[in-house]
């Protein structure tokens, strides 16, 4: 068993020290990723239990700062992050036959996703190392996430995109004044530019693939939902997957609770992939030790990953919680933005209902029983991907301020 503050392999089991310790396993070679073993247990007897955090009014992620990675609390950049909302659909779970539907919506992050609780750890990680810039490769979310966070901690960040990143995305980068390079390539390309970049120039990892203290940052996604329904987890809990982070994230952030006493059980987890881009759920269907990589052919380009780099932490977190991986199609995805949008009010990107449009595939094939609390993660705000959205809805009608042209047009809304 790893001692607390090391790190281990998640294929071979090779234990680090945290002091100089590689980003990923020399043995494994990129796919060895690490984990980050804490120490829970000293956590808890400093006086971390479920009765101090309902004391607690730090509505964000920092509310479980007792077991996060990071050393020096001025290093914690001030962006609110964290303690999105989790709404309850009465409406979604009675369409789909199952007993209650959450919905946690982390489009409601800074700068619009999931992706922000990762950024927040590694940038307070990069001040904890004395660095002074930092760097990714991203299909979008990461990058924005990333430069708005370095924009307010004052680190340089230098970020490699697919040049068929969404503008959106792109301008958000700008806004924050990162260092932008769209890569002529798909994301592979990217990423293995921003690692060559990252060891020549020597600036701080982001990528969530690579560094492991920034799972650590996307499992308070999983610790905010137990808290918020009470520690009485979900019976599955939905997400979609690209590079495999942020469900290893959920994993870890269970596990964690579970290793506390906080919860009795793991949820099971159900990663979600676009049909144009499925590797992990090839794998998983096959039964295989590993991954081949595939294509990249899906609107939903934050999870537009034909060669992730977190499989292995995202196998374990699907097979160890007896879950599943379910694939759909970019109609199927267009189509939760429609449904989700007008039955929750939540809006999401095509990766951010990709979870979502899991849920209800599996819901209208039988697989669910009508007893099951499942919850699913919105990772994206919709405005994130505007285009995409338009294409879900169509266009909106003319008309001449003329109460008699505007009569029959109403007739088309019916």
């Amino acid at each position: 068993m790893p001692k607390p503050g090391s790190l281990s392999c998640v294929l071979c089991g090779r234990v680090f020290e945290p002091e100089g310790a590689p980003y990923t396993c020399p043995d494994c070679g990129l796919d060895g990723t690490l984990d980050v073993k804490l120490d829970l247990e000293s956590a808890g007897r400093a006086g971390f239990s479920r009765e101090s955090l309902a004391a607690c009014r730090d509505e964000s992620l920092w509310r479980y700062r007792a077991i996060l990675p990071v050393e020096k609390e001025e290093n914690i950049p001030s962006l609110r992050v964290g303690w999105t909302p989790l709404y309850e659909s009465r409406a979604l779970a009675s369409r789909y036959g199952v007993k209650s539907v959450y919905v946690k919506d982390d489009g409601r992050n800074p700068t619009a996703s999931l992706k922000d609780r990762a950024s927040a750890v590694g940038v307070a990680k990069a001040l904890d190392a004395g660095q002074s810039a930092i760097a990714c490769a991203s299909t979008g979310n990461a990058a924005s996430s990333l430069s708005g966070f370095s924009a307010v901690a004052g680190l340089e960040s230098y970020i490699f995109v697919p040049e068929r990143a969404p503008e959106a995305k792109v301008t958000q980068l700008l806004v924050y004044g990162a260092r932008v390079l769209l890569v002529k390539g798909d994301y592979a390309d990217a990423f293995n530019l921003a690692t060559a970049a990252i060891d020549r120039f020597g600036w701080y990892n982001r990528n969530c693939a690579i560094n492991p203290y920034l799972v650590e940052g996307k499992k308070t996604c999983a610790l905010e939902i137990a808290e918020q329904l009470g520690w009485d987890v979900p019976d599955r809990v939905f997400i979609s997957v690209g590079d495999g982070c942020c469900i290893g994230g959920l994993y870890k952030g269970f596990a964690d609770l579970l290793e506390l006493g906080f919860i009795e059980r793991v949820p099971k987890l159900v990663g979600v992939q676009a049909e144009g881009s499925r590797p992990i759920a090839d794998a998983f269907a096959a039964g295989a030790a590993r991954i081949v990589p595939g294509r990249e052919d899906t609107l939903a380009d934050s999870i537009a990953v034909g060669a992730p780099r977190n499989w292995a932490k995202a196998l374990r977190a699907v097979r160890g919680t007896g879950g599943t991986m379910v694939t759909v199609t970019d109609e199927e995805i267009l189509s939760a933005i429609r449904e989700l949008a007008r039955t929750t009010g939540v809006f999401g990107e095509p990766a951010g209902v990709t979870g979502f449009a899991g849920f209800r595939k599996m819901a209208e094939n039988g697989a669910l029983s009508p007893d099951e609390r499942v919850a699913f993660v919105v990772t994206g705000n919709g405005l994130k991907d505007a285009k995409s959205a338009r294409r879900a809805v169509g266009a909106p009608l003319a008309v001449a301020p003329d109460i008699d042209e505007l009569i029959p047009l109403l007739s088309r809304f019916n």
